[in-house]
C-alpha cells in the first residue's frame, strides 16, 4: 500500500471547530507532518485571501486549494486558475436577482464584490471573504472572475431554496451547493476534484498517494480524485456514500485525531 504524501482538507465542518476556528494543535501537525515530506493542502470554498488570513502563520508555506477548485496557489504565486467568461458571470448574477432569498458574490482573483447590504448576509459572506468591495452594479467589477457564490442566509436551505433556481445552468457549468448557506456556479472543469487532478498531473502525484477529508457536496469530485476520503461524520448523507472511511466529528477535532491515527499505522 502507497504512504499518503498529500493530505486535501475542507475547512468548515471538517477541520474548524463550532466557532470556526482552527485546531490548537494544528501547529504541531503540520510541523510532524513536514518532517515525514507529506503536504497538508487546505482545500476550500473560501476566498485565497480569507486561507491565507486563517492560515497566517503558515501561509508562506502552504499550497491553497481556494474558490473551490477554481484557484490554486503554492508558496504565494499562481499555480493555475479557471475563470469564467464576463458575459457568462453577467448572465448568472442578472438571474440571481429574481430570487429575493438570493445573495450574489462576484468571486474576482483579488478580491470579492457584492452589492447586498442585508445584515444577515453580511455575517455569513465574512466569514469566507476578507478582501470585498461592496458596489452598485456588478459591471464595477474589475477582476477576472473565477465564480459566482449566491448566499441564501435566511433558511439557511440552499439545496432547497437556491439549487432548483440554478439547476437551469447546470447542463454548461458546475453548480454545487457548497453548504446549507451557500451555492457556487463556476465554469466546466472548476471544483476541487478537477484542482486535485491538475496538481497530480503537475507534480507526478498518483490518487493512491492523496488522502481527502470533507463533509459536504462540493467535495464528492475531490473523494474521486483520491485513493482514500474521510467523511466527517457530521458530513451530507450523499457525501458518506462516497467516502471510503467516516472520521470523528468535526467538533471532536476528528481530522486531526485521524491523521495521528494514520500516523501511528505508518500510512502517513
Amino acid at each position: 500500500m502507497a504512504k499518503i504524501k498529500y493530505i486535501f482538507s475542507d475547512l468548515d465542518g471538517t477541520l474548524l471547530d463550532a466557532e470556526g476556528q482552527l485546531p490548537a494543535d494544528l501547529g504541531d501537525l503540520l510541523a510532524d507532518l513536514d518532517e515525514r515530506g507529506v503536504k497538508f493542502i487546505p482545500s476550500s470554498g473560501r476566498q485565497y485571501a480569507a486561507l491565507r488570513c486563517q492560515f497566517a502563520e503558515w501561509a508562506d508555506h502552504l499550497t491553497f486549494l481556494a474558490e473551490n477548485g477554481s484557484l490554486v496557489m503554492s508558496n504565494n504565486a499562481e499555480v493555475f486558475a479557471r475563470t469564467m467568461p464576463r458575459e457568462t458571470a453577467d448572465e448568472i448574477l442578472t438571474y440571481a436577482d429574481r430570487n429575493p432569498l438570493a445573495h450574489s458574490v462576484y468571486c474576482g482573483k483579488r478580491m470579492a464584490y457584492v452589492k447586498s447590504r442585508d445584515e444577515v448576509f453580511f455575517a455569513e459572506m465574512r466569514k469566507y471573504f476578507t478582501q470585498f468591495e461592496i458596489v452598485d452594479d456588478f459591471r464595477e467589477a474589475t477582476d477576472e472572475c473565477l465564480k459566482i457564490s449566491v448566499c441564501e442566509p435566511l433558511h439557511a436551505n440552499a439545496e432547497k431554496n437556491i439549487y432548483p433556481d440554478f439547476e437551469r445552468f447546470a447542463k454548461g457549468l458546475q453548480v454545487i451547493v457548497a453548504s446549507d448557506y451557500w451555492l457556487d456556479v463556476m465554469v466546466p472543469g472548476s471544483n476541487k476534484g478537477a484542482a486535485v487532478r491538475t496538481l497530480q498531473e503537475k507534480w507526478g502525484i498518483r490518487p493512491e498517494e492523496c488522502l481527502a477529508f470533507g463533509d459536504y457536496l462540493n467535495d464528492v469530485e475531490m473523494f474521486e480524485a483520491v485513493g482514500t476520503s474521510y467523511a466527517m461524520e457530521n458530513a451530507h448523507p450523499l457525501l458518506k456514500e462516497h467516502a471510503t472511511d467516516i472520521a470523528p466529528l468535526h467538533t471532536e477535532n476528528g481530522v486531526i485525531e485521524t491523521i495521528r491515527e494514520l500516523m501511528k499505522e505508518g500510512r502517513i
